[in-house]
């Protein structure tokens, strides 16, 4: 029982991850058809900027309470910057199009913002400890939990939530899901399509930020966290399916779970479950578990 509810507890700590990284790059996909690979940038941005944040922040002895916050805002306000800049400067250059020179434009400027972040940080690595030292942790019978990952599950879940009912419940969020299914008509009916990816982009990029910021405390922050990230949000994406919210939250606890069972019973196999859970799904659903495949235009 105790090594059960270990793997549910680290398995939903992993997912709450996941999902925090690959949320993002599925809504940018999701509406724009672009497979981003600078979310893996947005990523070591929020991160970077996350453990300058911490060093302004507790080396003046302030409240810890608020220290996470300005974490946070701090890193979303480089992910808005960086958004903005990418969208205007660079894609809307290449809109229209084909998805394999949009894919490797993409690249070079994950490759460019990998070279940026060494010119800002340095070679050297940061941390951003002080919130989860904070925060403490909690005993639940025989095992101890971290009230910082708690805490990651609770955003995880609130972004989830927040996600779906922007999406369902709000003007801007029926606009998503026209543009989503028909952006030619969508522009027809008067739906300005530029400003609606422009905002996407932006809140992807932010989304990104995010990720790398709550994540920083729990990690060595440094060079080349982006590359791996950006590996595991795609798997992730693909399991549940490209541009899917709901996929990306049930991609992220499948492997989140599957990797915890792994790491607690078959620990010679952590490095090859994720992808092999990928591989069993693409091979029965190979648009993932919530995409279904669609006639392509031409």
């Amino acid at each position: 029982m105790l090594t059960a509810f270990a793997i549910v507890a680290d398995g939903l700590v992993y997912a709450a991850y996941l999902f925090l990284v690959a949320v993002g790059l599925t809504l940018i996909f999701g509406v724009m058809k672009i497979l981003n690979v600078t979310h893996g940038s947005f990523y070591a941005f929020g991160a970077y900027g996350a453990a300058t944040a911490a060093g302004i922040y507790f080396d003046r002895s302030l409240p810890d309470a608020l220290g996470f916050l300005f974490m946070i805002l701090f890193a979303m306000g480089i992910g808005l910057i960086l958004g903005l800049i990418l969208e205007r400067g660079i894609l809307r250059l290449v809109y229209g199009k084909d998805e394999v020179v949009i894919v490797l434009v993409t690249y070079a400027v994950f490759l460019i913002l990998e070279d940026v972040i060494t010119l800002i940080w340095g070679p050297r690595s940061y941390g951003a400890y002080q919130p989860m030292v904070a925060a403490g942790s909690i005993d639940v019978g025989r095992l101890t939990l971290s009230n910082y990952d708690i805490g990651l599950v609770i955003i995880a879940a609130a972004l989830a939530l927040a996600t779906f009912l922007a999406l369902k419940r709000t003007r801007f969020g029926r606009l998503l899901t026209v543009v989503i299914y028909d952006r030619e008509t969508a522009a027809a009916f008067g739906v300005n399509v530029t400003l609606v990816y422009t905002v996407t982009f932006v809140i992807g990029a932010m989304l990104g930020t995010l990720g790398g910021a709550v994540m920083a405390p729990k990690i060595s922050v440094t060079l080349g966290i982006g590359v791996e990230v950006i590996v595991l949000a795609f798997a992730v994406v693909a399991i549940g399916g490209m541009g899917s919210i709901e996929g990306a939250l049930v991609g992220a606890l499948i492997v989140g779970l599957a990797r915890a069972a792994a790491v607690h019973l078959m620990p010679q196999i952590e490095l090859f479950i994720i992808y092999g859970v990928m591989a069993l799904v693409l091979a029965f659903r190979p648009f993932g578990l919530f995409t279904r495949a669609e006639p392509r235009k031409i």
